[in-house]
Order: structure tokens, then sequence, then C-alpha cells
């Protein structure tokens, strides 16, 4: 690590190492869940510790959760081509990489750091620009507001660090300034909420998950929203489930009645 540059971040934002991390492992895999060259040359690039951020299950669970929003967004980007797509809590995503159809428009948002590292790899276009702040700062709204419409705000592993009111406040105000827009995130379970405690006590990662629920559709209620459709790793929706390796399409159903109580992907609509 002597001979790459470290990075330095915020509690929180460290967590996108994890994600970043198990791309990257996920991509050098034969036949993978999804292929991200991006991420393996920015790990190749930044030192941190990868004992500490990646490898084991988590890396398959992190992979096929963003394989879920990939299909989400997709799906919308087919009736909207040429929509405006908000990556809230972007970290070092590579969504737009995946799924960029020529026309959609994109805003990545995040903390001032993390953009600032950001920025070292990925360049604003006219279709695409990063904004510096946080989600529950509204100033980002502004941004969103004078690209095209319909929208679709992704939220993958970002919503459950932040307090829970303040973080349903936020999104209620995103409901209200964009009525029909979608919106996707992922939330989880108390029993899995006490093991990620217990896990980032033991890798001594100060970042830790702030709420956990058990129905995410009230939750969704509270944002003003309504489901569209729900998910989870375990029982990803059939176009996902299809097209993943065969060590998982063998795996997923006989584990998934054991996970399935764990967490949830929620698509909903403003």
């Amino acid at each position: 690590m002597a001979d790459k540059e470290q990075v330095q971040l915020g509690d929180v934002q460290h967590t996108l190492l994890i994600t970043l991390s198990a791309r990257a492992a996920e991509t050098a895999k034969r036949r993978p869940v999804l292929r991200d060259p991006m991420a393996v040359s920015i790990v190749d690039s930044i030192g941190f510790d990868t004992d500490k951020y990646g490898s084991g299950w988590g890396d398959s669970v992190a992979v096929i959760r963003t394989s879920i929003f990939d299909h989400w967004v997709r799906s919308f980007l087919v009736d909207h081509p040429q929509g405006t797509v908000v990556e809230l809590g972007c970290g070092l995503n590579t969504r737009f990489e995946r799924v960029d159809n020529g026309s959609v428009h994109w805003v990545d948002v995040d903390l001032p750091d993390v953009i600032e590292l950001r920025r070292r790899f990925f360049a604003d276009t006219d279709r695409r620009t990063a904004v510096a702040a946080s989600v529950l700062d509204g100033s980002w709204l502004d941004v969103v507001v004078e690209r095209p419409g319909p929208y679709f705000f992704a939220a993958e592993g970002v919503l459950v660090y932040l307090p829970e009111d303040e973080m349903v406040a936020a999104m209620g105000s995103l409901a209200r300034r964009f009525p029909g827009a979608f919106a996707a995130f992922d939330s989880y379970a108390p029993t899995m909420l006490r093991q990620q405690h217990s896990q980032a006590d033991r890798k001594q990662m100060p970042a830790k998950w702030a709420w956990a629920t058990n129905d995410p559709a009230a939750l969704v209620g509270r944002m003003g929203m309504r489901v569209v459709e729900s998910a989870s790793v375990g029982k990803p929706p059939k176009a996902v489930f299809d097209a993943l390796p065969a060590r998982y399409r063998l795996l997923l159903p006989v584990v998934n009645p054991i996970v399935q109580g764990f967490g949830a992907l929620t698509l909903c609509r403003a």
C-alpha cells in the first residue's frame, strides 16, 4: 500500500469502500454477478485495508443488492430514457457506467470529502454532475430540479446511517417537490442492526446503522410515498434472479427462508 494514495474520509463515508471492494472482487470472478472494471481500477490506485472493508459473504450480498438497484434504474430508463437519476450517497458507485443509455441525466450527491475523492476518477459532463452536500441538506434539490423529469432517486446503503426522523423528513421533502418521482432504498430488521453493530465493533469501524424496521411500507408511508415493489437479496426480482450465475440461482431459494426477514429493498413512488 506504500505506493497507493491513501484515502481520507469521515467514518460513515469510509463505508463506500465496502461496496467498492465487493464490486472489484466480483469483477475478477469467471462468472460475476456484475462487471465493474472501474471499481478494479480504483481499488488498484488507492490504499485501504481490504480485510477490514472487503471479503466474505457480505460481498455477495452487496453485489446482488447493487444488481437489484441497477435493474430498477434500467427499468425506469426504458420508460423515461431522458429522465434524471439521482444517486444519493453515491460514494464511488459506477451505476452510471453500467446503465447509461446515452441520454439519461444524472446527479451524484455525497458529502464534500467523498465528492473530492470522486472527482479524481469521474468528470462532470453535460449529462452528469456531482454535488457536494448531505442528503439531509435540501440545497441539492435545487440542482436536480434543473434537470428534466421524470426522476429516480437511488439511495443504496445510505439512509440507514442517517437519524431516522431526519431521514424521513428529507425523503418527505423530496416527495413533495417531485410528485410522481421514484425512489429506491434498502432497510434492515432489528436483528441485522444488532449484527451490524457487533461487526462494526469487531472491525473497529465507527460507522453504525442508526435505525431498523420490520415494516418498510410504514416507513414509506411516513415519507409520503407508496410502495411499488419490494425485494430482498434472498428473493430478487425475477429478471435479476434469472440473470444471476448458476451458483446463486441454486443457493438463494435455499437460504431465502432463513434470511427473508433480515432486510428489504423497496421501490416506491411519490
